[in-house]
């Protein structure tokens, strides 16, 4: 049976499930400050009812009433929407337990990785991101990112990749659902980073979280779920789990609620409808240095790693130095990060000079060309640079001016920064505008976009990525009919300028 979709236009019939005024302290606000208020709505009432509870709620949380409507368990990891499952769980009488392949036993899955919080209370028993999943599924999915797969290596029996990324901005292994169950994922994941927001910055990352309150999630994460936020909408499926989990712990999750707070937070202020772009001045990576290889190593030598979410690599480098927590010092050598998209504002970093040695300067540099120095003492010291200002992707190297000062950094981030490009992404809050022109079928599958409306005067198309950048102009796109064909688009959501229309669309 075909799951029911609500889309954000009749939102409200969703909120109508919460008690009248449950969000009321959070009315008028956006951006960072509707994310905490949020925060603080859903931690009142919070009743943690332990890991062994979990098994309890599944018996009125995680029964399907949508699909087969048989009372097994709800499954995203199994369930096929459209015809018959592989494998069907009774609650309470298959759980893990061991398994070996698919179809042994239900397992309890957190959609975020509990070794990112070290299995502590509340977060390991949180019934809002632990969803009754297959055990085998589970246990390939591991503690990995959501993304979408480029080449699988596991593909479950509904169609769920283990794989190599092809995400934006992150190269390394990503689990992806089904396109059913995608949205369900990302609001698991907002509710995630805004519940537990205050403690951040104590979690590491897995390579999809952020170390602070806001945004909360590394950036080419939050691209992916925005992307699947739009593409999946809230289903009456996550409506009735949302229900029975707030009967059973006593809180809620907004996103499901009020599917539009995901862009008033992460997205542009309250009346316009940007998709979710980082808005200038978000921090776009904040490395912390936590996941630097072989910490407490005092040889010089070239270190690699993964850190918010890109690839990082110091030269000549040692790792047993500290700052505010490990840190990488570098001598005769450098700080590389890997390419990181959404631009460059402003960058900070925290340096000190360890041993002896002469003060000196990092060069900084950008895709290759000096943007500033940084300076480094024997006292720790704080710096930025401001109005480096580089749309678009971005590499950022820290080059040591010595060939002999052991120098350790730390606490380096950067703003997004989209330049003047972002104001092409302001969709018209003209309703009349949206309804004279507009993108059919939404989701796009192939390479041609199809626009109904009147067509004929309009003198150029640009297609826009959520970071501002032009990926294709065409002058004249509608000599031939109503179609404009595109180029090699990846999953995701971008924008359609026609003159001074802007239409979002998304690819799937």
């Amino acid at each position: 049976m075909k799951k029911i979709i609500l889309f954000t236009v009749i939102a409200g019939l969703a909120n109508a499930q919460a008690p009248a005024g449950y969000y009321s302290s959070a009315n008028g606000l956006s951006g960072a400050a509707l994310k905490t208020a949020l925060s603080s709505i859903i931690t009142n009432g919070h009743q943690d009812k332990g890991y062994s509870g979990l098994w309890t709620a599944y018996k009125t949380t995680d029964i399907d009433k949508n699909y087969e409507n048989d009372g097994s368990i709800m499954d995203i990891y199994s369930e096929r929407p459209s015809g018959a499952d592989p494998y069907k769980y009774t609650p309470g009488t298959n759980q893990c337990g061991t398994y070996s392949v698919e179809g042994n036993c239900y397992n309890r899955e957190h959609i975020v990785p509990q070794s990112l919080f070290n299995q502590s209370a509340p977060m390991v028993s949180d019934i809002h991101f632990i969803r009754a999943t297959d055990g085998k599924v589970n246990g390939m999915r591991s503690n990995y990112p959501f993304g979408k797969v480029g080449t699988a290596t596991f593909t479950s029996q509904n169609g769920s990749k283990l794989g190599s990324s092809s995400s934006s901005g992150y190269a390394g292994t990503v689990f992806e659902p089904i396109d059913e169950f995608k949205g369900d994922v990302a609001r698991m994941i907002f509710y995630f980073v805004t519940r537990y927001q205050s403690k951040l910055s104590t979690f590491s990352s897995g390579n999809m979280l952020g170390s602070s309150a806001f945004p909360g999630l590394q950036t080419w994460e939050l691209n992916v779920l925005l992307a699947w936020h739009s593409q999946d909408p809230v289903s009456q499926a996550e409506i009735n789990r949302n229900n029975a989990s707030y009967t059973f712990q006593g809180n809620r999750n907004p996103f499901i609620d009020n599917p539009s707070y995901v862009g008033q937070i992460w997205g542009s202020s309250p009346g316009t409808t940007d998709p979710g772009t980082p808005t200038p001045g978000t921090d776009c990576i904040n490395e912390t240095f936590g996941t630097i290889p072989t910490a407490s190593s005092s040889s010089y030598t070239t270190r690699t790693w993964t850190g918010s979410g890109i690839s990082w690599t110091a030269t000549d480098a040692r790792t047993d130095q500290t700052i505010n927590g490990q840190a990488i010092t570098v001598r005769n050598g450098s700080l590389t990060s890997g390419s990181s998209a959404n631009g460059i504002g402003s960058l900070t970093v925290t340096t000190q000079l360890k041993f002896s040695g002469t003060s000196g300067t990092f060069d900084v540099k950008v895709n290759g060309t000096s943007v500033g120095t940084i300076p480094y003492s024997a006292t720790a010291t704080t710096t930025t640079i401001n109005n480096i200002n580089i749309t678009g992707n971005v590499t950022v190297s820290l080059v040591n001016s010595s060939s002999s000062n052991r120098v350790a950094i730390d606490d380096l981030k950067w703003t997004c920064y989209s330049g003047t490009a972002r104001q092409a992404l302001r969709i018209s809050a003209d309703e009349n505008t949206v309804q004279e022109l507009q993108v059919y079928p939404n989701p796009i599958s192939g390479q041609e976009i199809f626009v109904k409306g009147d067509t004929k005067n309009i003198k150029k198309a640009e297609i826009y990525n959520l970071q501002g950048k032009t990926l294709e102009t065409i002058e004249g796109p509608f000599k031939n009919g109503n179609s404009i064909k595109i180029k090699n688009l990846e999953q995701g959501v971008y924008i359609l300028k026609l003159d001074q229309s802007a239409l979002k669309f998304i690819v799937k």
